[in-house]
C-alpha cells in the first residue's frame, strides 16, 4: 500500500465517520471494494500507477452514497456516479495528483456503475471488485451471479474468485 493509499482510506473513514447514517456499512464496503480491487490489480499485474489510480479510486468510489441518500432517498447507480466526480474531486484536492491521474480516478469513480465502453484494467477491476462486495452484500441469486460472471467479468483473477466465493463447483 502506498502512503497516499494509506492517507486516502484514513481519510475515507474520517468522512464516512462524518456523512454517512449508515457509517459502519459504507466503511465496511469501500476496504472490501478495495481489497478486492488490490488483489486483482496485483494479480493481474498493473503497472504502479495505474495499480494507485484503480486503488485510490475504490476507496472513493461510492463516496457519493451519503449525499445521495439525502438527496434522493437512494443510492442508486446513476445518482452515485452523477454526483461523485466533484466529490471525489474534492476529496483528493490535497493529495497532490498529476491532473491526468485525478482525472481518471474522478472518471472511474463517474463509472463504476456503468459496464458498457470499459476502457482500461482499472475500470475492468473496479467492476469486478465492487460485484463481489455487491453479490454478498445483496444476496444475489447464483443465476444473476453466473450471468454477471458471463457478461462483465473480463479478468482472470476476478473471475476465480468469483467463482470461488459463489459459484464453486464442488
Amino acid at each position: 500500500m502506498t502512503e497516499k493509499t494509506a492517507g486516502a482510506v484514513r481519510k475515507m473513514i474520517e468522512f464516512y465517520s462524518r456523512t454517512s447514517k449508515v457509517k459502519v456499512h459504507d466503511i465496511n464496503h469501500f476496504m472490501k471494494v478495495w481489497g478486492f480491487a488490490r488483489t486483482i490489480g496485483i494479480s493481474e499485474n498493473l503497472d504502479g500507477k495505474t495499480q494507485e489510480t484503480l486503488e485510490l479510486a475504490a476507496v472513493a468510489h461510492d463516496i457519493a452514497c451519503p449525499l445521495c441518500r439525502e438527496k434522493y432517498g437512494n443510492t442508486d447507480g446513476k445518482y452515485q456516479e452523477q454526483e461523485g466526480g466533484p466529490l471525489t474531486e474534492a476529496f483528493y484536492s490535497d493529495f497532490n495528483l498529476p491532473r491526468e491521474q485525478l482525472n481518471r480516478i474522478c472518471y472511474l469513480v463517474s463509472h463504476h456503475h456503468t459496464y458498457t465502453g470499459v476502457d482500461g484494467m482499472d475500470y475492468q477491476i473496479l467492476l469486478e471488485a465492487d460485484f463481489l462486495v455487491n453479490a454478498d452484500e445483496s444476496a444475489m441469486p447464483k443465476r444473476a451471479i453466473r450471468n454477471f460472471r458471463e457478461r462483465v467479468f473480463r479478468t482472470e483473477s476476478g473471475i476465480r474468485l468469483l467463482t470461488e466465493m459463489y459459484l464453486p463447483e464442488r
